[in-house]
């Protein structure tokens, strides 16, 4: 090669911390279109238990089919649930709380297994009055918190989840949305945010075990860059 002539610089690697971003950017679209599926197959199953056994009650008009039926609901629990599943881990990283606890798959079926229970509970078991139903539900709940989070930050979220989704369906049945059946909670059943509170601790349990999934896979890549670079 001549003197002065300077060799022409090959395609420039990304470094391991590009690479990093890269992939977490891509992991993190796809842990929320997971958890949109989930949520809207839940809300699928979970609102067709209700209106089958008449504590939910839409417009005639409105519902022709489970699919055709309030065709808002799933898409909007589905995005309630992405966005749940997505904070519950940000939370963790933010105070330097890793969760640790019952963390693998056999444990989060379990959990969604334990919701859907709850649900059906609330749906299927007649009690002699609300007030009894809700306690039951309210003790079913806090257990299932206790059996697979037990975290303050779990907890908090949990109760914050439930407080601003009871609010939202109080507004929605104000305004003549849909209804519920014997509603002893202004315009809603007092066991609601029971269930609004384990769905936010079932969602958080699959986003952490989707995040925590990511980490290994990201943690992986990066030590097989350094293996290879």
């Amino acid at each position: 090669m001549a003197e002065g002539e300077t060799e022409s610089p090959g395609p420039k690697k990304c470094g391991p911390y590009i690479s990093s971003v890269t992939s977490q950017s891509v992991n993190l679209m796809i842990r929320g279109v997971v958890l949109f599926f989930n949520g809207v197959f839940l809300a699928l199953v979970l609102n067709l238990l209700q209106i089958q056994r008449n504590v939910t009650l839409f417009p005639p008009d409105v519902i022709a089919s489970i699919f055709s039926s309030a065709w808002w609901v799933p898409p909007c629990c589905g995005t309630a649930s992405a966005v749940i599943g997505l904070l519950y881990p940000c939370i963790d990283r933010h105070l330097g709380e890793p969760h640790k606890f019952k963390r693998e798959w056999s444990s989060v079926m379990r959990c969604v297994a334990v919701f859907v229970g709850i649900n059906h509970a609330s749906a299927k078991v007649d009690f002699d009055n609300n007030i009894q139903l809700s306690l039951t539900l309210a003790a079913l709940s806090i257990g299932l918190w206790w059996t697979f989070d037990r975290s303050r930050s779990g907890f908090g979220l949990g109760v914050g989840i439930a407080f601003l989704a009871t609010v939202v369906t109080q507004l929605l049945v104000y305004n003549g949305v849909y209804q519920y059946t014997s509603p002893d909670f202004l315009y809603v059943r007092s066991w609601l945010p029971c269930i609004f509170f384990a769905g936010g601790i079932t969602m958080g349990n699959i986003g952490r075990q989707l995040a925590m999934y990511e980490c290994k896979v990201i943690a992986k890549k990066y030590l097989l860059h350094r293996k290879t670079g």
